[in-house]
């Protein structure tokens, strides 16, 4: 693989033009995501925030959630944010019994943990690893982390909770970076798929 990896954007539903504009911002060369060819041809993936619910259920409408997990479990690098830490998590609280998640981080998350989209909010959030200072948190219906296994890595908490979280190859956020125009987080990523090649 080249210095400029190729990462797709999960394009079921949900704010996939930010993440295409902040993954070329940071060196990646980036593509929609819908279909499981499209998939295989990727070095890594965001999975974007929007409704973990709907995502999950599309997944499954568009054949996507068992290429998604296959993905998941060969260890290729992965980033979900809000919605999309959800779908990377073991597993939830608050969520309906037919919701369905990719794996991938030994978690218990709890999805809307910070209250409904009116009460929306930015806050700055201290990240292990990202140098420069903390990195603007905003945070819709954002989930939480209740609870991590020995082999995950906390990288960020808000508010007395874990809100960036790591193992392995896949990393997840409570909040949306992508939305703020600063794109450290997602070179951080960058700089993971490089590695995981």
């Amino acid at each position: 693989m080249s210095t400029t990896p190729t990462i797709g954007v999960l394009a079921l539903q949900g704010d996939v033009r930010e993440h295409l504009t902040a993954l070329a911002d940071a060196g990646a060369r980036a593509l929609p995501v819908r279909r499981p060819e499209e998939l295989a041809g990727v070095d890594g993936l965001v999975i974007p925030g929007g409704e973990s619910t709907t995502m999950s259920k599309l997944a499954v409408a568009f054949g996507m959630l068992e290429p998604l997990r296959a993905f998941v479990r060969a260890g290729r690098p992965v980033y979900g944010t809000c919605a999309g830490m959800i779908m990377v998590a073991d597993k939830l609280l608050d969520a309906r019994e037919d919701q369905e998640t990719l794996g991938g981080i030994d978690m218990i998350v709890r999805r809307n943990a910070f209250g409904r989209q009116n009460e929306s909010f930015e806050a700055a959030v201290e990240v292990a690893g990202i140098d420069g200072g903390p990195v603007e948190g905003v945070f819709i219906r954002a989930p939480w982390v209740e609870s991590v296994g020995a082999s995950v890595d906390v990288l960020a908490t808000y508010g007395g909770h874990t809100v960036a979280v790591r193992q392995d190859n896949v990393l997840a956020t409570s909040f949306h970076p992508e939305l703020t125009g600063d794109h450290r987080i997602h070179a951080f990523f960058v700089d993971m798929v490089r590695a995981g090649a």
